[in-house]
C-alpha cells in the first residue's frame, strides 16, 4: 500500500509504537493501516442425496468444480453473504440452515465460512462467475477437479454429519 487512503500521503513500513509487527503507517498524518484477514461465505446446497457444485469461470482455479462462495461485503452478516454467493454464482436462493465449516486458511489471510443450505427447487442456472452449475451425487464428487481444499472439508462434513448435528467443523490450512 504505497499511499494513506487518509490523507494521500506516502505510507512507510515500520513497527508502531506500542505494536510488535510491521505494518503501512502514514507518513503524514500517521494513520495505521491493519491488514486483516478475509471472509469468505459460502453454501453446501443439497437436494435429496445431491450436492450443486459451479464450475469457475474466473481464476483461480477456473474449469474447477466449487461450492457457491466468495468475499464477504461489509454491511452484510455471514448468513446474507452466503445467500449472496448462491445467487450470484448460481442463481438459485438457498434455505440456509446452521454453519457447517469454519476453516482458517493461513497462507492466504482468509477465513472461509459453508453454511448447511437446501434448495427447495432444482432450479438455477450459471451466474457470471460460473461456466456451469450442476447436481452431484453425494456418492459421485468430483473430488479431483474441486477448485478448493476448503470446499472438499465442508463437502466431507457434510456427508460425514447428520443433518441434525450443528457442532461445526474447525480446521486449519497452513
Amino acid at each position: 500500500m504505497k499511499y494513506c487512503n487518509q490523507c494521500g500521503k506516502t505510507n512507510e513500513s515500520i513497527i508502531p509504537e506500542n505494536d510488535t509487527k510491521v505494518r503501512f503507517v502514514c507518513s503524514g498524518c500517521g494513520f495505521i493501516h491493519y491488514e486483516n484477514p478475509k471472509i469468505v461465505v459460502g453454501t453446501v446446497p443439497i437436494f435429496k442425496n445431491e450436492v450443486l457444485l459451479c464450475l469457475r469461470a474466473i481464476e483461480p482455479r477456473r474449469n474447477y468444480w466449487t461450492l457457491p462462495a466468495g468475499f464477504l461485503e461489509n454491511g452484510e452478516s455471514l448468513e446474507q453473504g452466503a445467500i449472496r454467493e448462491s445467487e450470484e454464482e448460481a442463481m438459485f436462493t438457498p434455505s440456509l440452515g446452521p454453519m457447517l465449516a469454519m476453516i482458517d486458511v493461513i497462507h492466504a489471510n482468509q477465513v472461509h465460512i459453508f453454511f448447511r443450505a437446501t434448495l427447495e427447487k432444482l432450479e438455477f442456472s450459471p451466474g457470471v462467475e460460473s461456466l456451469d452449475v450442476k447436481m452431484f451425487p453425494l456418492n459421485d464428487i468430483p473430488w479431483d477437479n474441486m477448485a478448493f481444499e476448503t470446499g472438499k472439508i465442508a463437502l466431507r462434513g457434510m456427508i460425514a454429519k447428520p443433518p441434525d448435528d450443528f457442532e461445526p467443523i474447525y480446521k486449519t490450512i497452513q
